[in-house]
């Protein structure tokens, strides 16, 4: 009986166990109730538009819709610079990094299988979400952009920054 019980958790699968989704920060990243705490995931394999980009707020309610208030189930893959892990999440069994490419509100980043390469290639090819702009900007363009006019600063410990519409902007 031991045997068999011992084979059967090695054969079956862990328990797989879902999230409540409490909000979506944007198009690629979101917050789950873990517990007693609050975890910060952003969607591996996808780079949506900045919020303040256009169709930043698309993309952003593209995934409340998918999986805001939702069980999620998350796989880790890494952290990132921000503290946030990086992970696929399932949206009641949905890959919400896989969805947000076929509608058009993200792109497919350079480190991301062929798969969801191939689905930003149709979404481009239908002109679905972003790609129905004539030259969408991505992202990692649109975080490092600089101001006609703007004057790069250099702060007390190194970074460098502008004054881009009465924010700070980093990395000029």
């Amino acid at each position: 009986m031991r045997i068999l019980l011992a084979a059967f958790l090695l054969i079956a699968p862990p328990a797989a166990h879902a999230y409540k989704v409490v909000s979506v920060a944007d198009g690629d990243s979101m917050t789950l109730q873990v517990g007693r705490s609050r975890l910060k995931l952003r969607l591996a394999g996808i780079d949506a538009p900045e919020t303040r980009q256009a169709f930043g707020r698309q993309a952003a309610q593209s995934l409340r819709q998918l999986c805001s208030g939702q069980d999620a189930q998350y796989d880790a893959i890494a952290i990132d610079r921000f503290g946030r892990t990086v992970a696929t999440v399932r949206c009641n069994g949905i890959d919400a990094g896989r969805t947000q490419v076929e509608r058009g509100m993200a792109w497919a980043s350079a480190r991301s299988g062929s798969e969801l390469k191939a689905l930003e290639t149709i979404a481009r090819s239908s002109r679905s979400g972003l790609w129905s702009a004539l030259h969408p900007v991505p992202p990692w363009d649109f975080r490092h952009r600089t101001a006609p006019d703007a004057t790069c600063h250099i702060g007390p410990r190194g970074g460098r920054y502008q004054w881009i519409n009465g924010r700070k902007a980093y990395g000029c």
